[in-house]
């Protein structure tokens, strides 16, 4: 099974084109490579709260079973990718935000300062990663090898999810 995969990354200057968006490429390559996935949409947002949560809200209804986003998670005052993903999610994931982070602080005090969060709407798994390329990188690796069971088990396809040996 490939998983519906989407990308959004939020970036006022990726959307005005000031800046190309190298992390949104990390996550393409990283999802393309160790999970069986399907990249369906690819979007960049500026740092607003309504359209990051419409275009959360849309890639959801369209059907994506996994939806990374970059940027928005610092604790700047146009940083609001947490808040607008709030408004979307039904159920919260800590754990797995959790678990980013404190990989991010074996390497960088500062991952102490990402506000990044990981839920569900619906069948969707959404996860805030940072906005630089290296934390993309970092995050993704923290919690790739569980993303498969994870969205089995949010899709309905493995029934419970017991902890293994």
């Amino acid at each position: 099974m490939k998983w519906q995969t989407a990308i959004l990354t939020v970036s006022d200057k990726g959307y005005n084109g000031e800046r190309k968006d190298m992390s949104g490429q990390v996550i393409r390559e990283l999802a393309e490579k160790y999970l069986p996935c399907e990249i369906v949409d690819y979007r960049i947002v500026p740092d607003e709260m309504a359209l990051i949560s419409a275009a959360l809200a849309d890639m959801s209804a369209a059907g994506a079973d996994l939806i990374f986003t970059t940027g928005g998670t610092g604790i700047g005052p146009r940083d609001v990718t947490p808040e607008a993903t709030r408004q979307v999610i039904e159920k919260e994931i800590p754990g797995l935000a959790e678990l980013m982070r404190m990989e991010s602080l074996a390497k960088t005090k500062r991952a102490a300062l990402s506000r990044g969060i990981c839920g569900t709407r619906g069948k969707t798994l959404i996860i805030n990663l940072p906005g630089g390329p290296a934390a993309v990188r970092e995050n993704m690796t923290a919690v790739l090898e569980l993303l498969p069971h994870a969205l089995q088990v949010l899709t309905g396809s493995v029934k419970e999810h017991a902890h293994e040996g």
